[in-house]
């Protein structure tokens, strides 16, 4: 694994050894940052599911203002920071919560937070012919606590398998699909109606 594109272009990524932790892809992250172009300079970024924080870290080489990396295993986390250091980004420009991403939802809202990009590239679903999805992506479809992490020209972009055929609940309106093999990286922007009373943007 590697970054891609930016200041750390070409740097290599240390990933956990396992099946714990499923990095996107190099091709996939290509073109999911040629997609976003200049929209990634001076965001803020929120990656969930962390694992080996390709996404946020990309996001950082190419010049987002902030990334926070939501984590759960601590251990994961450490390698996150790590890889971090290694690529000699700007400092303090990383916050890593070792925390369920389900919990870290509501807390980030609590605190006021808002993103021009927020990414998520969980484990893959089973395939769910005939039932709806119980996968941890359809979950963060289902959560009210997400659209109201999204700045109102934010994008959500969100992994998940072929094989599993998720539901877009009226929050989120489909802005672009991008597929390779069994995957598939959905840019999501979220409905109006669910920004109404928001707090403008916060620092990530």
């Amino acid at each position: 694994m590697r970054i891609i594109g930016g200041m750390a272009a070409r740097r290599s990524l240390k990933a956990p050894k396992g099946f714990a932790v499923r990095p996107t892809p190099d091709l996939v992250r290509q073109a999911v940052f040629n997609s976003l172009g200049p929209k990634v300079h001076g965001a803020g970024v929120l990656e969930l599911f962390g694992g080996t924080g390709a996404l946020c870290l990309e996001s950082l080489s190419r010049g987002a203002r902030h990334a926070v990396c939501v984590e759960l295993s601590r251990r994961h986390a450490h390698g996150i920071r790590e890889n971090f250091e290694a690529l000699e980004l700007p400092g303090h420009s990383l916050s890593v919560w070792v925390k369920d991403v389900f919990s870290a939802l509501p807390a980030l809202v609590a605190r006021g937070d808002r993103f021009d990009l927020i990414f998520a590239d969980p484990p893959f679903g089973d395939k769910n012919v005939g039932q709806r999805s119980r996968s941890d992506s359809q979950k963060l479809l289902d959560d009210s606590n997400l659209p109201k992490l999204l700045n109102p020209d934010g994008l959500f972009v969100l992994g998940h398998a072929k094989r599993d055929r998720l539901e877009f609940p009226s929050a989120w309106e489909e802005v672009k699909c991008l597929r390779h093999g069994d995957s598939i990286m959905t840019f999501l922007s979220a409905q109006p109606l669910q920004l109404i009373g928001q707090p403008n943007s916060g620092k990530p």
